[in-house]
């Protein structure tokens, strides 16, 4: 199914790069992506999942490190991109409160004829994993994204977060396919 957006929601989106899912390995950058929601089509019910556990992170946990155990719960998810310095569309990463490091994975389940038009990299193809320096500025993060687009649902987009790392899902998974995410984040931190 092929999606389409409007040239007022295509400005928008310009104007939201803060909020971008960064650029795969090659570089290139991608559009704002959506909010955390249960699915697509229900704009009425957004939220993101905070864990309630404390968790003791790491110096060594990175979104790489971070994406090794997630795909060992979600066998459908590859990582595609490692983002730096370099190459990171949103330059957020390494800035005060922004993630420290991230990644982009693809998840095989998400039909190509959703992902038309989308560049390779982008949140739409799997989803993004990000890793902060402290759970507040995670929480703060998904919050950020969540409230930029919370007013358009074809934007929708669930975010899970667990102490330190924000794993942001595309919406063309379905709630029960995203739910396996939700489950796996609780194994990182």
């Amino acid at each position: 199914m092929r999606r389409t957006l409007t040239l007022t929601s295509a400005a928008l989106l310009l104007a939201l790069t803060g909020c971008s899912s960064a650029a795969s390995t090659t570089g290139s950058s991608d559009a704002a992506t959506p909010t955390t929601g249960t699915s697509p089509a229900s704009s009425a019910t957004t939220s993101v999942t905070v864990s309630s556990k404390a968790v003791a992170t790491s110096g060594d946990l990175t979104a790489t490190t971070a994406m090794a155990l997630l795909t060992a719960k979600v066998p459908t998810a590859k990582l595609t991109g490692v983002i730096t310095e370099n190459n990171d569309g949103n330059n957020l990463i390494g800035r005060p409160h922004q993630y420290t490091s991230k990644v982009t994975f693809k998840d095989s389940r998400i039909s190509a004829g959703d992902t038309v038009g989308f560049k390779a990299g982008d949140l739409e193809f799997g989803g993004a994993v990000e890793v902060f320096g402290t759970p507040a500025d995670a929480t703060a993060r998904a919050k950020y994204i969540q409230a930029v687009t919370a007013s358009i649902p074809a934007l929708a987009e669930y975010d899970y977060v667990h102490g330190t790392v924000l794993v942001r899902v595309s919406h063309f998974l379905k709630p029960s396919q995203a739910k396996g995410y939700e489950q796996a984040v609780g194994s990182i931190g």
